[in-house]
């Protein structure tokens, strides 16, 4: 299975189930650590669903950082 997060291609286990938690381990955001949004394909994910929104092959997510500024 191939995804992509914030542009970055990762090749993973086709017969993998991956969520949008394990996908973002490999990009190296802790859930419960960091202030970020989440968009798969586009569409906002709910932090409460990151555990159970499963990815399929072909699939994107943005993973969407506060900038501070001012």
């Amino acid at each position: 299975m191939n995804i992509h997060i914030n542009g970055k291609a990762y090749s993973l286990n086709h017969e993998a189930q991956i969520t949008v938690t394990a996908a973002l381990a490999l990009h190296f955001i802790e859930p419960q650590q960091s202030t970020f949004a989440v968009a798969l394909n586009g569409d906002f994910v709910a932090k409460g669903d990151y555990d159970t929104t499963r990815l399929k092959n072909g699939d994107s997510l943005d993973v969407l950082l506060p900038i501070q500024g001012g």
